[in-house]
């Protein structure tokens, strides 16, 4: 590549990039879940729209699998460990047995209503028995669903990549399928593998990042982005689930509490919106819609007998157990999005030189598109039809905290956000530890040093500095009165 084209290039891509960000607002505005309108830039922009060709499949499932690592650490970083601890064993059942399910009824679906054979069905099922990380994400962040919910819905789609990957290579191939036990042993043991490399990494990882003091406060997101990419990478060169991995040790980094936590966060989440970006219009750009003529009603019959049947059904089955109410799992039966994760996993095939691949990967994209424009935008509206939405969600206190080696202290940057019951309270009925004090408020663009007396309002800036003993002391004192007033601590079960 010479500088000329690589001017044309960055030309290209930061046209592309400027389309998708203003392509977010519109699918804000409309309710459309943004990834169509990725997919629809990548279709338009394709052989049979403005005329780019492209089919490198390989390429596209590498890229994909470097954004879906991206894109599941972004989420574990953002995932709160108090919410989904107490759902961790049903999200574990539903994203393995509950998969298994799943991809076995609809592959009976696509055998007998839509006349394909065993082992092209089976692949099929596999492929779009995987619920999407960033479908789920995006989608759930605006839906106010209780935190069982949501965190069960988001464990469940950080943990069912992985079985699904081992079933979809394990159905891709030209030679006789290995007996269930042995796809059963593959996948506990690459889970078992990912789980013990994830946790690895990230607890070594927090350990270091908290101990260790970095010169510049920009090298804390590298480091962070840097140790997922470790636990995936350690965990597919061990043979594990790589996906696993990453979205277990980004989970443990987001809830160590490491300096500069939002900045973290705030990186990760532009990269995920890099790694979407990119994901989707290269799917769109493999897609060629002249040729999915005869994909539309396969696609429409699976993805019925997927969305109706199978993912309810295994929903059902495994969640039962836990004494889940009906309407919870009805809501969890519609909420479980498709996205990204299959029509990249419908490239596996298609590297594989699978006979009928193209065909998946036209029934694959197909049933996406329609589904999600069933499914995303009408979550919230049978949230409600089941009276489990709790109405606006307020946002989390955001705290971030600096070291100060030399000093032996915290510098703490908070930010009261719309709602937060600090609003109203005065600084001395904070009630800090000793050793913590609010040395500045920044208010309406201008600041001021703060006394006692001096009453706090949402959208206040506030600067505490707490010595290093109690630096977790006073965080959980501010979260404790931005969730319970400054009554909190007082009253039994504030």
């Amino acid at each position: 590549m010479t500088v000329a084209h690589l001017n044309t290039f960055l030309l290209e891509f930061s046209v592309i990039l400027l389309i998708a960000v203003a392509a977010v607002r519109i699918s804000t505005r409309s309710g459309l879940p943004s990834l169509l309108l990725y997919l629809g830039i990548g279709v338009v922009i394709g052989q049979d729209g403005l005329g780019v060709t492209f089919n490198n499949a390989e390429l596209t499932q590498v890229l994909g699998y470097a954004a879906l690592v991206v894109i599941l650490a972004e989420g574990g970083l953002k995932t709160n460990w108090r919410e989904i601890r107490p759902v961790m064993p049903a999200a574990t059942v539903l994203a393995t047995v509950g998969v298994g399910i799943s991809v076995f009824v609809t592959a009976a679906g696509a055998h007998w209503l839509v006349g394909l054979d065993w082992r092209m069905s089976l692949l099929l099922g596999a492929v779009v028995s995987s619920t999407d990380a960033a479908a789920v994400f995006s989608v759930l962040r605006m839906v106010p669903l209780p935190p069982r919910l949501s965190g069960l819905l988001e464990a469940e789609s950080g943990f069912n990549d992985a079985p699904v990957v081992i079933l979809v290579v394990a159905f891709a191939t030209t030679g006789p399928f290995d007996p269930w036990y042995v796809l059963v042993g593959t996948i506990l043991a690459e889970l078992a593998i990912g789980a013990a490399v994830g946790l690895a990494v990230g607890r070594v990882g927090a350990y270091g990042l908290r101990h260790v003091a970095l010169p510049s406060s920009g090298l804390y997101p590298i480091a962070v982005l840097a140790l997922t990419v470790l636990a995936y990478a350690g965990g597919a060169l061990l043979h594990g689930s790589g996906f696993l991995a990453v979205y277990i040790c980004a989970v443990l980094l987001g809830n160590a509490k490491l300096p500069h936590g939002p900045a973290v966060r705030g990186f990760a989440d532009g990269l995920a919106w890099i790694g979407q970006i990119g994901m989707f219009v290269l799917l769109g750009l493999l897609c060629t819609p002249a040729t999915m003529g005869s994909a539309v009603v396969p696609a429409l019959v699976i993805g019925l007998v997927l969305v109706l049947l199978a993912r309810p059904l295994s929903v059902l089955l495994t969640l039962t157990p836990f004494r889940l109410p009906w309407r919870e799992q009805a809501l969890l039966s519609w909420a479980g999005l498709r996205g990204a994760v299959p029509i990249v996993l419908a490239t596996i095939p298609l590297v594989a030189g699978v006979p009928h691949a193209q065909d998946v990967f036209n029934i694959v994209f197909l049933l996406v598109v329609v589904f999600t424009l069933l499914q995303g935008p009408s979550l919230p509206w049978l949230a409600r039809v089941l009276r489990i939405s709790e109405g606006a969600l307020g946002q989390d206190l955001g705290i971030e905290s600096a070291p100060l080696e030399r000093l032996h202290g915290h510098l703490l940057s908070v930010s009261l956000a719309p709602g937060s019951r600090i609003s109203g309270v005065e600084v001395s009925e904070l009630r800090l530890p000793k050793g913590a004090a609010v040395t500045l408020v920044v208010r309406d663009g201008s600041s001021f040093v703060p006394d006692g007396a001096t009453v706090l309002r949402a959208g206040d800036e506030l600067l505490v500095v707490a010595t290093e003993a109690v630096g977790e002391a006073t965080e959980r004192r501010l979260r404790a009165v931005d969730k319970g007033g400054k009554l909190a601590g007082w009253l039994a079960g504030r």
